[in-house]
């Protein structure tokens, strides 16, 4: 009797677990996507970088295949990141720039976030079955009355600019950033558990390597005794040019650095965990950045502007290579090459969504009009010919325009040939981006008939978008893209802010009124980074002159 009874106990054990494993093989894969912030092409130890120890990163490379050339949809954060989420260019939703405060947005001709019935990754794969989960940066609207992550289809979300449930307090918790990615981990560690049976989506968008980095000393000490020299990067002339003109390249890199092996450490937490629950050949990895690395003559990103974009032109901003071709890294054991660098495929940030639906068998709905295409073979190993062309548009100002950072307002690529155009068809430059990845001859000239043709094709596009006052107005260069120095927006009359800010009329600003004026979520974070004198009270020219009173001044009204 107790034969029979271990024997049926062993038969139901066994048809369980086969059921279970079977039930396994038959779902979609799990995703992860790694979004990180600023992080140049060249910032890994497997991309070529002299000094940073990235072992975790190294892996998701030598376990997946690198598409060199994949290329985001924008040069900053806010309109990178709506690619990603909706397979279409940012400027049909008159995203231009970064999400900032109404106001700013106001005079970019901007929305205040991305609206949320706009078909996106998330909304679709949870109505497919997926758990979907948001954990780190949002950056698509946190202004008052915005939609928080869950209107987008997530489940979960712990943030940070958004006005859903928040990751911390950066304003009291002073090596908030520095420990950020730790917590988005753990985040994510705890939902994967949650949630190992069922099929599951994670956006994990990291803070650093933006600025502001404060790494903590225990993360500093890894590198206490690197002392870099913009020699170290010879076979990379932009960023030795780059590198030779920073103010203190050794704090710099070491507060880089430290940051950057920081992110990797907590990544290989998560890299473990999935091997730890049996769930790593189930799981898609994607890993990429917004953008490309940022410029230390920014004037809050000196630690932050020393990323490598490696041999690649310009930086964060800019159209050239360095600003929009960032990693794009597909980890998925046993479907996608493992230790390939693929050089030669064209993939975008506009192909994530059609391509992530055609892999999890998810229907797109006939409104969507995607600007991306289905890239899941190339993913899976074979050489795939885009139908149509890559475009970006830009229409502010670049930081380093005169060391050769600023192209022409319009970008397109096609086959092995990139070409910028002014909005009117003057400055053509051509590339060919298969010979020349830094970009450094301009063939435009030796190849009239293709210059022409993409000329137009760009043009076309841009008249092609939703019409903007940004883009159409007749302005001169100087009135239509702000100075390097504020960043890509127009320049606003700070003096008539501050003056309407400033109820009680004292010519100074306390917390509360520029709290009430702002309307920011990290508005304690933006009030300390103006109040140089640390009294708690914004005067008029910390407020009006952040980056140092000129020669002329302004007075209240």
């Amino acid at each position: 009797m107790i034969h029979r009874i271990a024997l049926f106990w062993f038969g139901w054990v066994l048809i369980s677990s086969l059921t279970i494993a079977q039930e396994k093989n038959n779902r979609p894969p799990n995703i992860i996507f790694i979004l990180t912030d600023d992080q140049g092409w060249g910032d890994a130890h497997f991309a070529g970088h002299p000094y940073l120890k990235t072992p975790n990163l190294d892996r998701l490379a030598k376990e997946g295949t690198w598409f060199e050339q994949f290329y985001t949809a924008a040069t900053v954060c806010s309109p990178s990141r709506a690619a990603f989420m909706t397979g279409r260019y940012p400027a049909h939703f008159h995203i231009h720039g970064h999400f900032s405060t109404h106001d700013q947005n106001s005079a970019r001709h901007m929305p205040d976030w991305l609206p949320p019935e706009i078909p996106n990754l998330a909304s679709l794969l949870k109505n497919n079955g997926y758990r979907t989960a948001h954990f780190g940066k949002w950056h698509l609207g946190n202004n008052p009355g915005a939609p928080p992550p869950e209107a987008y289809g997530f489940e979960v979300s712990k943030t940070v600019n958004s006005n859903g449930p928040q990751l911390g307090d950066e304003a009291k918790e002073p090596f908030f950033r520095a420990r950020s990615t730790g917590l988005m981990i753990d985040e994510s560690i705890q939902f994967i558990r949650d949630h190992q049976s069922q099929p599951f989506y994670i956006n994990l968008w990291t803070l650093v390597p933006h600025a502001l980095l404060k790494p903590t000393p225990e993360q500093l000490s890894v590198y206490a005794d690197l002392n870099p020299m913009h020699s170290d990067f010879a076979s990379m002339p932009w960023m030795k040019s780059y590198l030779q003109k920073s103010k203190n390249l050794k704090s710099q890199m070491q507060v880089y650095a430290a940051s950057m092996t920081d992110l990797d450490t907590q990544i290989g937490r998560l890299l473990d965990e999935l091997d730890r629950l049996n769930l790593t050949n189930d799981t898609i990895i994607f890993f990429s950045s917004d953008n490309g690395a940022e410029d230390y003559r920014v004037s809050n990103a000196a630690n932050a502007g020393v990323g490598s974009t490696g041999i690649l032109r310009a930086r964060k901003r800019s159209m050239y290579e360095g600003g929009i071709r960032t990693f794009g890294i597909v980890r998925w054991p046993g479907k996608v090459k493992a230790n390939h660098r693929n050089t030669t495929q064209v993939v975008a940030a506009v192909d994530f969504l059609p391509t992530l639906c055609t892999i999890t068998q998810t229907s797109l709905p006939s409104t969507l009009e995607s600007d991306g295409e289905d890239m899941s073979r190339a993913w899976l190993g074979e050489n795939v010919a885009r139908r149509k062309p890559l475009h970006w548009e830009w229409l502010f100002n670049v930081q380093g325009a005169s060391d050769g950072y600023m192209p022409p307002s319009l970008a397109v690529r096609s086959e092995n040939w990139k070409l910028f155009v002014n909005h009117d068809g003057s400055k053509a430059e051509l590339y060919d981006i298969t010979l020349d990845p830094s970009e450094q001859k301009n063939v435009a000239t030796e190849h009239p008939s293709i210059t022409k043709q993409l000329s137009e094709s760009a043009i076309s596009w841009s008249q092609s978008l939703p019409a903007s006052e940004l883009r159409n107005k007749p302005q001169s260069k100087s009135q239509s893209r702000p100075s390097a120095k504020t960043g890509n927006a127009p320049k606003l009359d700070r003096a008539a802010i501050f003056s309407r800010w400033d109820k009680n009329k004292d010519k100074q600003l306390d917390p509360d009124e520029y709290r009430q004026g702002v309307k920011a979520a990290d508005h304690e974070v933006r009030f300390k980074n103006f109040d140089k004198d640390g009294n708690a009270n914004l005067s008029f020219d910390e407020f009006v002159f952040p980056n140092g009173k000129p020669n002329t001044t302004q007075t209240p009204s």
